[in-house]
């Protein structure tokens, strides 16, 4: 007999579960900002000051977040290069941006003033500097699978975050595979992936003059 009960549990306990979300988003925005975005079946991403939010909620009383905006397209600015010092902020703006568009897909209001996001299905990240030991991977290695596993399942409609691609090996290896890869983003026949690739290599900012899509963002300064 009880067992006619687990059904309407399970039936209430998912409709709490989802209050509780809803209430959790709600209070969380209203305590740091946050406003509603805007998402549309457009292929343009457009960030108006955004912030990351964790990073903003760690800092020392009274120092604000320096809010930064990104907008991106298929057709004028697919790709934005990210360039600036330690510290300044390129890997904060990757991370942000993924968690905006993250945040705002999953129906929470954003950090941000304003945000305009054309539908996205994936979010592609390769991000960090770590080996795998166990498996007999370098750096280098696991760069290069995870950069082989984006260019692999790129869509129309992907987010791609590439931060420091190359520095597992040296320098000019670096910067020639990390140019490959932009340029295949740039040239793929059918997905033209919106891409934020943050890199010390300064000489791939030169791709702007041949790449009609790609944008060197303004230089981060710390």
């Amino acid at each position: 007999e009880a067992a006619g009960y687990i059904r309407p549990l399970q039936e209430d306990a998912k409709i709490i579960s989802a209050l509780d979300v809803l209430i959790s988003f709600a209070e969380i925005s209203i305590a740091n900002n946050y406003h509603r975005p805007e998402i549309n079946d457009s292929d343009v991403l457009d960030i108006k000051a955004g912030r990351h939010p964790v990073i903003e909620k760690q800092l020392p009383p009274g120092e604000p977040y320096i809010s930064n905006s990104v907008e991106l397209d298929n057709d004028k600015q697919q790709i934005m290069m990210i360039t600036g010092p330690n510290m300044a902020g390129k890997s904060a703006l990757l991370r942000q941006t993924a968690l905006i568009v993250l945040m705002a897909q999953i129906g929470s209001f954003v950090p941000a003033e304003a945000a305009k996001i054309g539908i996205v299905d994936k979010i592609f990240t390769r991000v960090g500097a770590s080996d795998n030991i166990s498996l007999g991977e370098s750096t280098f290695m696991v760069e290069m699978t995870e950069a082989a596993d984006i260019l692999n399942n790129l869509s129309e409609r992907s987010l791609v975050l590439f931060d420091e691609l190359g520095r597992g090996t040296s320098t000019y290896d670096g910067i020639s595979i990390a140019w490959a890869i932009v340029e295949h983003i740039h040239e793929h026949p059918k997905a033209r992936a919106k891409t934020l690739f943050a890199t010390h290599y300064h000489e791939l900012n030169e791709m702007e003059r041949t790449y009609k899509r790609d944008r060197k963002s303004t230089r981060l300064n710390s």
